[in-house]
């Protein structure tokens, strides 16, 4: 039996240090390499770098307010992960790319869950820029009318 049980530790132990390392940022000449950048440059705290990602249109949320939404969000605690999924061009200069956020559970006798959703793309000036992702990477109000007062 001690044998037995030494053998699960050693592989449990390989099997940790063989995991694949961290993610790493990709090309953002596609959508789900923007979907996956931008969350990414938030987990990691580059905010300056995920704001980058958000579409130029009317109602963008400034800076300032990003930032607060994001760290009101609690993106940093690790209990939230992100898959992309498939991608669909809706029209040549707009896509949607699938995504599960996977919540991960929060204690010993609780299990996690996933959501499956979508982000929405739109390509300006040759560059993919998000108009929308689920929460809680993204602001419920943002580019909505009437919401914010200060200009991006």
């Amino acid at each position: 039996i001690l044998v037995f049980i030494a053998l699960l530790v050693v592989a449990a132990l390989v099997l940790f240090f063989v995991r694949p390392a961290t993610v790493s940022y990709q090309p953002d000449d596609t959508p789900e390499g923007v979907v996956l950048n931008y969350a990414l440059a938030i987990q990691q705290g580059d905010l300056e770098r995920a704001y980058g990602y958000l579409a130029d249109l009317e109602y963008k949320p400034g800076e300032s307010t990003f930032r607060q939404v994001l760290l009101t969000n609690d993106l940093y605690n690790e209990e939230y992960a992100l898959q992309v999924g498939e991608m669909q061009y809706l029209a040549e200069d707009e896509a949607w790319v699938v995504i599960t956020i996977q919540y991960l559970p929060n204690g010993p006798f609780t299990s996690g869950w996933n959501s499956q959703d979508h982000a929405t793309l739109v390509r300006q000036d040759g560059k993919w820029k998000l108009t929308y992702m689920p929460y809680p990477y993204w602001g419920y109000d943002w580019y909505q009318s009437g919401i914010y007062l200060e200009k991006p």
